[in-house]
This record gives structure tokens, C-alpha cells and sequence, in this order.
């Protein structure tokens, strides 16, 4: 008997997704288990196996289409079997219409399947990371663009010549990022950017962006944190001469650099460990103090940001946080981080130093209760403990806490232990 494939939650915050492509196409058998398609979900790009068994009678949702979750994507059933009235029904079931027509799939050429990722970078890096995520080739016909379905489907409802845009994807495959990044020239050929959720646009001319996907799940949970959770917000500034020491010091015995976010990982995992009561979260009838120190990285994809998590950094050292960290950053640039490497974060740190940015204050990321923001090591002139003027390198920090956790002393407390360990790394052996 025939039964409906429904679209399921592959995040926790997923509301719909998008069919980056199909593994099998119709008339396929298809078995517990088997690959049926990728979705591009509201973080990252997932694999969605099928629990069913059966042939693969009709495809509802094509490649490019987006359809919410519990709304049906595919038809399985017998062989041969009439499931006209199944279509009928999936195909009303909201105005989120199919790339294809409904009960007919998407014609695949070759392999025509691609993860649309973005280039990822922590918040304030200056080099990206990796690009898309599946690579695959095109068999495009001779003076057709090479472009991904979705690609296609924004260019089309943006009204862009897709001919003009400069695709970045393997083999010159023009991907989602390079159509929500392309800018018109004057003379009519690609200018293209660099990421940023919204598309460019011509001199004097206004562009509606329709908030869906990762951009509307970003502003929900940062407006519920914000609204709901009572931030106040710490500030100091931090001599950076030591901990650049030592940086240097250790990059010197490696064959690989160890990048400056993994010493903050480790700098404030340290003093997470002496300061508990800052590594938690509020629970409404009781607060929760965790046993581990999980901290998240704040990282740009250019459409929005995603936070991959280096779990125990308490109990790991500096060079095993940089190796963790480097491969999270990685995945999510390919769009790969599963669920469990980007959500629940006791700490978070965002790093817009790179940037310019003296200070900033951040959003709380739940379930924490506190993130740190931090900005540019600059130069600066200071009063050093013989009262000689003198320069150091300084840098700003703000610490966002949640009040109904953290009390003011007990995050000042943390601060002060924070700024007291980077000043003197030699703090993390005591």
C-alpha cells in the first residue's frame, strides 16, 4: 500500500528545508536505510535516509523546491500502483510549490547534485573556510551555465540572468552563494561579493528579502534569548603581550600554526572550571550547572552565523582544542556539522577582532547562560605598575550574562579570573 515520504526535522530548530538532490529517482527500490535525499536544512546540509520500504513512485518536492516539515516530499509504494489521489494531496498541501511537477521528478543529468555551502569562517577571521559541500559535476549541454537547481530557482525568482554570474562551485558551478551575492555592473557582467544573506543590489533600486531558512531561525532565538533572558553586560581590557608569547613560543615547535581562538577556548575553559556557577543555564524552577565545559565558536557561513562546539575543553589541551576547532570549521563550511557539533554550548565566544572592532557586546547563546565577546589586539599606551608610560598590546573584553544566573559579583568574579589567566597564561598549570 502506498504511503506518503513526509519532510522530518534533521536539526533541532528546523522548520522546512530545501531538496539539494535526489539519490533515486522514480521507479528506484528503495530500502530501510538507503539515501533518498540531501536537505539543505536551516544550519547545515543533511542526509535524509529513508525509513520506508517500498519503490519510489512519484516525487512531490523537486530539487531546489523547499517544503516545510510534515509535509510530503515522495510517494512510496508497489509497483505499478495508482497513487493519483496521494499526489492530488500532497500537492495542496501548502503554497511551497515543487521545483518539478508534482509526481514527476527533476530531470538529473549526470551528477547533478550539490550542498550549497557557504564559506565559513569564525566571526572575525580573514580567511575562509571550505566551499561547497557535495562535489559534483554537471553535464550541462554546450552553451548552458553550469548551475545547481537551487541556483537556478533563486536566480529565476530574483530575476537574474544566471549567464552573468561568476559561479565559484567545482568546476565553475554557480551555487546559491554566488547568486545571493551577485551585483550588476554597469556594462551587465557578474561583480561578485562575498557572502551576506542578502542579495545585492543596482544603484537606487530596492530589494525585498524574504526571511526563511537559517536567517529566520537566527532572529527567532536571538530575539527569545534577548527577551526573555535579562542581559547586563562586563567590560575590562587585557594586557595580550604574554599570551602572544606564548602563542608564538609554541607555534615556533609546531609543523602546524595554532590559531589565537583556540587559546581563548582554552583560557576561558579555565576559568569556567574555577567559576561554575558561570557555566550553566536556567531551567525556570531550577538552575543547571554543567559537568563539562562545551564551548562554542561563533562562525560567519556568509548567510548567517553557526556555532560548532569543542565538547570538554576543560580537560583538553590547546593544540587538541585548535585541531577540533580547525575540523568543526571545516565541516560547517561544507555545510556537514551534524546537530550535535552546533547545538548546546555551555559557553559561547564571538571574535570580531579581525574586523576592526575595538568592543561589542554579543547575545547570549542558550542553553548557556554567559558569552564572551571580544575585539582587535591593538596597540595601545598604558600606565604599567611603575607608573612609566608604556605600550602593550590590549584587548577588549565584554562578557553578556544572564541575570536571572549569574549575579553581577559572580561574573565580575569570572571576568577578573579570565583577564587574570591571559595576562599570565602560566595560571592554566595552577
Amino acid at each position: 500500500m502506498a504511503e506518503k515520504v513526509l519532510m522530518t526535522a534533521l536539526s533541532p530548530t528546523m522548520e522546512e528545508g530545501t531538496i539539494v538532490s535526489w539519490n533515486k529517482k522514480e521507479g528506484d527500490k528503495v530500502a530501510s536505510g538507503d539515501l533518498l535525499c540531501e536537505v539543505e536544512t536551516d544550519k547545515a546540509t543533511m542526509d535524509y535516509e529513508a525509513t520506508q520500504e517500498g519503490t519510489l513512485l512519484a516525487i512531490i518536492r523537486g530539487e531546489g523546491s523547499s517544503s516545510r516539515v510534515g509535509d510530503t516530499i515522495a510517494i512510496l509504494g508497489d509497483e505499478g500502483e495508482d497513487v493519483s489521489d496521494l499526489v492530488t494531496e500532497a500537492a495542496a498541501e501548502g503554497p511551497k510549490a515543487s521545483a518539478a511537477a508534482p509526481g514527476v521528478s527533476e530531470p538529473t543529468p549526470g551528477a547533478e547534485a550539490s550542498a550549497e555551502g557557504a564559506p565559513a569562517r569564525p566571526v572575525g577571521a580573514a580567511t575562509p573556510g571550505g566551499a561547497g559541500a557535495a562535489p559534483a559535476t554537471s553535464s550541462a549541454p554546450a552553451g548552458e551555465v553550469r548551475s545547481s537547481p537551487l541556483a537556478r530557482r533563486i536566480a529565476a525568482e530574483r530575476g537574474i540572468d544566471i549567464a552573468q554570474v561568476t559561479g565559484t562551485g567545482p568546476g565553475g558551478r554557480v551555487v546559491k552563494a554566488d547568486v545571493e551575492g551577485f551585483v550588476p555592473s554597469a556594462g551587465g557582467a557578474a561583480a561578485p561579493t562575498t557572502g551576506g544573506y542578502a542579495p545585492a543590489m543596482a544603484p537606487g533600486q530596492n530589494v525585498t528579502v524574504p526571511v526563511t531558512g537559517k536567517r529566520a531561525v537566527i532572529a527567532r532565538r536571538l530575539a527569545e534569548s534577548k527577551f526573555s533572558a535579562p542581559h547586563y553586560y562586563l567590560k575590562n581590557s587585557v594586557k595580550m603581550d604574554a599570551a602572544m608569547g606564548a602563542r608564538k613560543q609554541l607555534n615556533a615547535e609546531l609543523p602546524e600554526k595554532v590559531g589565537f581562538n583556540a587559546f581563548l577556548i582554552k583560557f576561558a575553559a579555565e576559568a569556567l572550571k574555577r567559576h561554575p556557577q558561570v557555566n550553566a543555564s536556567w531551567q525556570g524552577d531550577h538552575i543547571l550547572e554543567f559537568g563539562s565545559v562545551d564551548v562554542g565558536l561563533a562562525v560567519d557561513l556568509g548567510n548567517g552565523l553557526i556555532t560548532p562546539i569543542v565538547r570538554n575543553c576543560g580537560n583538553k589541551g590547546i593544540v587538541a582544542i585548535d585541531r577540533e576547532l580547525k575540523e568543526l570549521i571545516r565541516k560547517a563550511g561544507d555545510g556537514k556539522l551534524q546537530p550535535e557539533e552546533y547545538t548546546g554550548a555551555t559557553f559561547t565566544i564571538s571574535n570580531l577582532g579581525s574586523f576592526g572592532i575595538e568592543e561589542f557586546t554579543a547575545i547570549i547563546n542558550p542553553p548557556g547562560s554567559a558569552i564572551l565577546a571580544v575585539g582587535e589586539i591593538a596597540k595601545t599606551v598604558v600606565v604599567n605598575d611603575d607608573d612609566e608610560i608604556d605600550v602593550a598590546q590590549v584587548m577588549k573584553m565584554t562578557l553578556s550574562c544572564d541575570h536571572r544566573v549569574i549575579d553581577r559579583a559572580t561574573g565580575g568574579r569570572f571576568l577578573n579570573e579570565l583577564k587574570r589567566i591571559v595576562e599570565n597564561p602560566v595560571r592554566v598549570l595552577f
